[in-house]
């Protein structure tokens, strides 16, 4: 099992979603970052969260596509993505987001982060300003993450003790009886839990490699807070913040105190949606970002 960490799986030709997309890979850094790349336009980048993919984008890839050219990476450590033995910090994802837009020649993009993509959002406007030309913020990592944060299973994340080999044997053995359980922190609606989509996401955690990852990024955390946390309200990007009125990750105390930190943004709250609005009440969202992002 220590051995199949260290591989690399073969990918799949296709992101079976709403519709067959093609994945795509670049080399970033020495490591292999799998993506999608649909429509044409101005450039705009959807960044997933913690344990995420680029799955929780699938309802945005038509939507927005037929306005703007829409880039999906799964991050470095993520999904389909090589998950090297690195420290994960929040200055090295910084890196890996600039050899990415720098391989595919994107000078400057649109940049939407869910969740703690949120994060690497607010890391990219803070450090390399010229490279964002908005921001969007989806249920986005707030200062002081322990004092927001509501949800059991991201916290037991955050904090264990336990070595990645542990957790990954444990997840191997049980991770689908609690996978259901920690998936319905992140929505409101627990009927769009399908077998069909309990199955996907199970299979994104048996993805060799993904434990050691998360958990390192979760111990960088305190790099976040203490570096890029304290500068938020320095942002001058035009920027919107968007959250699921239901969110039990961040609730939205969380999000109003984002709104209120950058000054200028907007705030939309979608109603009857949990961590990943995006995904929940898509034909929302999508109308939201859409009218935001156009010029």
């Amino acid at each position: 099992m220590l051995t199949a960490c260290t591989s690399t799986p073969p990918l799949p030709p296709w992101f079976d979603a709403l519709g067959r997309l093609p994945i795509k890979t670049v080399t970033v850094l020495d490591q292999r970052i799998a993506y999608l790349d649909q429509g044409q336009g101005p450039p705009v980048i959807l960044l997933h969260g913690f344990g995420g993919s680029m799955w929780q984008w699938e309802h945005q890839q038509a939507a927005l596509s037929a306005h703007f050219r829409v880039i999906t990476p799964d991050l470095v450590g993520a999904g389909l993505s090589d998950k090297p033995d690195i420290e994960y910090s929040p200055n090295q994802l910084l890196e890996f987001l600039l050899g990415f837009m720098d391989e595919l020649q994107i000078p400057q993009a649109s940049i939407v982060g869910n969740s703690m993509g949120g994060g690497l959002a607010i890391g990219l406007a803070l450090d390399h300003p010229a490279r964002v030309s908005q921001l969007i913020l989806i249920d986005g990592l707030p200062a002081h993450v322990m004092e927001h944060l509501a949800s059991p299973s991201i916290r037991r994340a955050l904090t264990t003790s336990a070595p990645s080999w542990l957790v990954s044997f444990g997840n191997w053995l049980f991770g689908g009886l609690m996978l259901e359980s920690t998936m319905r922190e992140f929505v409101y609606d627990p009927a769009l839990l399908t077998p069909a989509v309990l199955d996907r996401s199970n299979h994104n955690r048996q993805q060799p490699g993904l434990f050691r990852a998360l958990l390192t990024v979760g111990a960088n955390l305190p790099l976040w807070e203490e570096r890029f946390a304290p500068r938020i309200g320095t942002i001058t990007h035009r920027t919107m913040i968007i959250w699921g009125e239901e969110d039990r990750v961040f609730p939205l105390p969380a999000g109003d105190q984002l709104h209120r930190t950058i000054a200028g943004s907007t705030f939309v709250i979608i109603p009857k949606a949990g961590h990943i609005p995006q995904w929940e009440q898509p034909e929302l969202v999508n109308q939201t970002l859409i009218h935001f992002l156009q010029p």
